[in-house]
C-alpha cells in the first residue's frame, strides 16, 4: 500500500554575499520579518505560498545556473497588487504584459535582490502556446495592438521573455536582456523590453 506524503511546503535556499543586505530586501519583497537570525544566515516562513526560504552568507564572484525565480497568482489584478506594494516598499519593478513566455501568454512584474537573483510575479492567460521562439513575442505579432493590450493598466508596457532562455551558441544576443542575463557579448538591437533591466543602463 502507498502512503500519502502530506507535504507542508517547499524549501528554498540560496546563497547571498550580504545576509544584511537581502533580509532587508526579502522583509520588503515578502512583506513579513525573518522568523530566524544567525550569523550568516536568516529564515523567511512565508505563507502565501507556502515556502520555507532561506538565506546563507556564502563567499562567490559569478552567478551559478539558476535563471529566475517567481510566483504564480491568479489574475492581472494580482500581479498589478504586488507590484503596488513593492513600489510602496521603494523596491524597482520591471513589467512585461502580454508576453510569451515558455510557450504561455502572460502578465508578470519583475523585482531583483542585491545579488541580482530576479524575482517575478506572473499569471498565465494562456497556456499550451504552439511552438515559437520565447524571445520577445507580445501580443502584438499576433496581430494585437501593443497599445490596446495595455493601455488600461497604468504604468505596463508590452516586453519580451528574454530572460527565459538564451540564444542558440554561436547566435547574437537579441536585446540588451538576453546578453546581461547569458552574458553575451554580441547584441542584434539596443532593447526589445519596456525598462532596462538590471545591469544595463537606460
Amino acid at each position: 500500500m502507498t502512503t500519502e506524503i502530506k507535504a507542508l511546503k517547499a524549501h528554498l535556499a540560496i546563497n547571498v554575499r550580504d545576509v544584511a543586505a537581502s533580509i532587508e530586501f526579502y522583509k520588503k519583497m515578502f512583506g513579513i520579518e525573518p522568523v530566524k537570525v544567525r550569523s550568516g544566515y536568516a529564515k523567511f516562513d512565508v505563507q502565501n505560498p507556502p515556502l520555507n526560504f532561506t538565506l546563507n552568507q556564502v563567499r562567490f564572484d559569478e552567478a551559478g545556473a539558476l535563471s529566475h525565480l517567481g510566483i504564480q497568482v491568479a489574475s492581472t489584478d494580482d500581479v498589478l497588487a504586488v507590484r503596488e506594494r513593492w513600489q510602496e516598499q521603494g523596491l524597482t519593478t520591471r513589467d512585461e504584459m502580454q508576453t510569451n513566455c515558455c510557450y504561455a501568454l502572460q502578465d508578470k512584474t519583475w523585482v531583483h535582490d542585491p545579488d541580482g537573483n530576479e524575482w517575478e510575479v506572473f499569471v498565465v492567460l494562456e497556456d499550451n502556446l504552439p511552438q515559437t521562439s520565447m524571445c520577445c513575442v507580445t501580443g502584438e505579432e499576433e496581430n494585437v495592438g501593443t497599445s490596446e493590450l495595455t493601455e488600461n493598466i497604468p504604468g505596463t508596457s508590452s516586453s519580451c521573455a528574454c530572460e527565459s532562455t538564451a540564444p542558440a551558441p554561436g547566435e547574437a544576443a537579441c536585446c540588451e536582456t538576453q546578453a546581461v542575463k547569458f552574458d553575451i557579448a554580441e547584441v542584434q538591437s539596443t532593447s526589445c523590453c519596456a525598462t532596462a533591466p538590471v545591469g544595463i543602463k537606460s
